[in-house]
């Protein structure tokens, strides 16, 4: 299968199109600090997706414990974001229904890797 077809990878990629997508509704001053550290997270996620789907079973679980990290530090952001009022609470419950899904499918991976 096609790295780029797996459900994980999408559902990351659309989460990051999203952030995306509001920066330029961010305040200027949030937007060079918290947005951004947000957006690096979520672009180290589909970078740690790629990385672990190109390795074999028993090299991919450092990384996919590294992906889990930087999701979990992506879901503080965005309550983080959500407590500053950078978002709202619509696109706060938007993004952390994204970041639990991820979470969900890469726990899954983690488990099958273990086994």
């Amino acid at each position: 299968m096609d790295d780029f077809d797996t459900p994980i990878f999408k559902k990351s990629y659309d989460l990051y199109r999203q952030l995306h997508e509001l920066r330029i509704k961010v305040a200027k001053q949030d937007r060079h600090t918290l947005w951004q550290r947000l957006e690096n997270n979520a672009l180290s996620v589909i970078e740690g997706i790629l990385r672990a789907s190109a390795m074999t079973k028993d090299e991919k679980l450092p990384t996919l414990q590294a992906v889990s990290h930087d999701l979990n530090v992506a879901r503080v952001f965005i309550r983080l974001a959500k407590d500053t009022k950078v978002i709202d609470i619509g696109k706060y419950e938007d993004f952390q229904s994204q970041v639990d899904e991820i979470g969900r499918m890469l726990g899954g991976w983690i488990k099958q890797v273990k086994s």
